[in-house]
């Protein structure tokens, strides 16, 4: 009797867990279309999601840690190298400042002395580069400044290198320059060791510059730099342009020509800066003026003046004087002489005869 009620049980339950599996089985059939069919549990999950939400912050705390400890170690250290990096170029930066300012008290001087008038005085303004097109045919770059910010047509852009171009068109937030290295584009240039005054036109590359006609007696040697002259206005005199890398006559063997490296980063720029040029008074862009260029004017003119008044009195003197009457030559005066001297020769001899 026990045994039967025993396997009795036991099959009590597996009945009632077969149907409690058939009933979870239909439940979730049930649920599993609703949420298919309506969306009804994206709720649920989200509200579940959300309940759950800070056990995942807890559980990733650890690896966060470890991360965040990782990074402030690498941090460190790359921010040691840099500082000591920039240390060294900022005791480099002082000792090229103190010679710069040494260079330019005695050019300062210089310029006293000369009675030159124009200033060497500028204010830059930093702007993002937008877009590059470094086409052969086009070299030109857009700016994210415009002329709400100041620019202007013709203004001078430059790099931590030296000359990149000059803005061609402004809009009220954009602009866009054009790289030295355009086609179309010339600066005049100074050779820095020999003073030599040339012209150096784009060629459609980054990495090159084209300085043709070239005199065969020009002072210009490989490795020589070549600065902007201030010829013209348009490009501040002194910033660096390129290096001479290659010189070879041209096609007609008359004239040398030469080929520059620019000494902006023309391809690898994402900032540049415009330069304004701020002269200390109104003069005219050109060589210096001396001071004393109207009281010399006034000098040589008065000097003429007096060249010429001298010169009429000189010509009215000769022309008022009665003409000379040249001097008797020996010969002439022996001769005009003789018959005087013979005549009373001849009487004393007349006189003389009776007597005797």
């Amino acid at each position: 009797m026990a045994s039967r009620s025993l396997s009795g049980a036991n099959n009590d339950a597996d009945g009632g867990g077969t149907l409690r599996l058939l009933v979870y089985l239909a439940l979730a059939l049930a649920m599993m279309v609703s949420d298919h069919r309506g969306g009804v549990l994206a709720r649920v999950r989200q509200a579940s999601a959300v309940a759950v939400e800070p056990v995942w912050w807890l559980a990733s705390v650890p690896g966060r840690v470890t991360d965040a400890v990782r990074d402030a170690v690498a941090n460190q250290t790359r921010l040691n190298r840099e500082n000591t990096a920039l240390q060294q170029q900022l005791l480099l930066s002082q000792a090229r400042v103190q010679r710069l300012q040494l260079l330019e008290g005695e050019n300062r001087r210089l310029r006293a002395l000369l009675g030159g008038t124009r200033g060497l005085r500028i204010s830059v303004q930093l702007a993002d580069i937008l877009d590059i097109d470094l086409d052969p045919e086009r070299q030109r770059v857009v700016l994210d400044v415009g002329s709400s910010h100041g620019v202007h047509v013709g203004q001078v852009l430059i790099d931590a290198g030296g000359v990149l171009g000059q803005v061609i068109s402004v809009t009220p937030t954009r602009s866009v320059a054009l790289l030295i290295t355009d086609p179309a584009h010339a600066v005049p240039v100074l050779a820095l060791r020999s003073g030599l005054r040339l012209i150096a036109y784009g060629t459609g590359r980054s990495d090159a510059l084209s300085v043709p006609n070239i005199p065969q007696s020009g002072d210009l040697k490989m490795g020589d730099v070549l600065i902007t002259s201030g010829i013209g206005g348009r490009f501040p005199a002194g910033f660096p342009v390129g290096r001479v890398e290659k010189m070879q006559p041209d096609a007609n063997h008359a004239f040398i020509a030469a080929t520059v490296t620019p000494a902006a980063r023309l391809d690898r720029n994402g900032k540049v800066l415009l330069v304004w040029e701020m002269p200390d008074d109104a003069a005219a862009v050109g060589p210096p003026v001396p001071a004393d260029l109207a009281e010399r004017h006034a000098a040589a003119a008065a000097a003429a003046l007096k060249a010429e008044a001298e010169a009429a009195k000189a010509a009215a003197a000769k022309a008022a004087a009665p003409p000379s009457t040249a001097a008797p030559s020996p010969a002439k005066l022996s001769s005009t002489r003789s018959p005087q001297t013979t005549a009373p020769t001849t009487r004393a001899r007349k006189k003389a005869e009776p007597r005797r």
